[in-house]
């Protein structure tokens, strides 16, 4: 496994793996790498035969009151768990190699302002434009995103559309600790008490299926159901329960076809995101 932490040097690995005919399989990350991530790169393994991890906390990605500076760095911890998985390449830059006084951003309208956009309202902006960046450095075939970040992956794949990357978007199923909570690097935050509550997040969502399940046709009786069902339990500060059209992300009247439920809770100092697909 190499580390690689030059644009140039990164560019030019990949153009020498493309000519000799290797696929190119990238993930994606910010560090402090758990199962979830894990199970990405497995999933970027199967798909190519060359794996590209990043390691890059962006910081244009993060708002003026977040939590860029204290979002846990572990690169000796990672370094072992990618070392494990047989990993290629870690590309490992810091802020100033990506960034050098930058005025050009990519920005994909409507679906960056709703649900996650509406409190973190750069937060996607930053996303997308490191994203395009990565892409050109990397030059990957296949982009593998976790499920978990939903809206995310939805908005990286209509800019890999929009834009005519020659990428393939794929992505890799939530993964959560025993009792049900997704896994996120931001659960370091939780306290035990505060752990144990947002585990409660998931059990609302499997709740909120079975009563589709049981014949709930109304999206609104869903979104109330878990709201009273978060503040009876003191989870946390509701941030948002939206229910889409799982197709096009956009708010769904009725609850047929392939539906997402999503859920964005403040527990103590983190703000946790989960959601759950659910086929009608």
């Amino acid at each position: 496994m190499n580390i690689i932490t030059s644009i140039g040097e990164m560019q030019a690995y990949s153009d020498k793996m493309r000519k000799e005919g290797k696929t190119i399989a990238f993930v994606p990350t910010m560090g402090n790498l758990h199962d979830g991530h894990i199970s990405l790169v497995r999933k970027a393994k199967k798909l190519g035969d060359i794996v590209v991890v990043s390691i890059f906390v962006n910081p244009t990605q993060f708002g003026p009151n977040e939590d860029y500076k204290s979002y846990p760095r572990t690169f000796e911890e990672d370094r072992k768990k990618l070392e494990k998985e047989n990993t290629d390449i870690i590309f490992f830059p810091d802020a100033k190699e990506m960034y050098d006084k930058p005025k050009t951003y990519v920005y994909v309208e409507d679906y960056s302002r709703i649900l996650c956009g509406k409190s973190r309202p750069t937060h996607f902006r930053g996303v997308t434009t490191v994203v395009s960046k990565l892409f050109n450095i990397i030059k990957p075939h296949i982009a593998v995103f976790g499920e978990k970040d939903a809206q995310q992956a939805f908005i990286i794949k209509k800019m890999v559309k929009d834009l005519n990357f020659d990428i393939k978007i794929e992505t890799g199923e939530i993964k959560r600790e025993p009792n049900g909570l997704a896994l996120s690097s931001r659960n370091a935050y939780l306290t035990d008490e505060e752990h144990s509550k947002a585990s409660l997040i998931y059990k609302s969502l499997r709740e909120a299926e079975n009563m589709i399940r049981r014949g709930e046709k109304n999206p609104e009786n869903i979104v109330i159901f878990i709201k009273n069902f978060l503040n009876k339990n003191k989870v946390g500060k509701i941030d948002y329960v939206e229910i889409v059209n799982d197709d096009d992300f956009l708010p769904t009247e009725s609850l047929t076809g392939n539906i997402r439920i999503l859920v964005a809770v403040y527990v103590g100092k983190a703000r946790l995101i989960d959601n759950i697909k659910v086929s009608v």
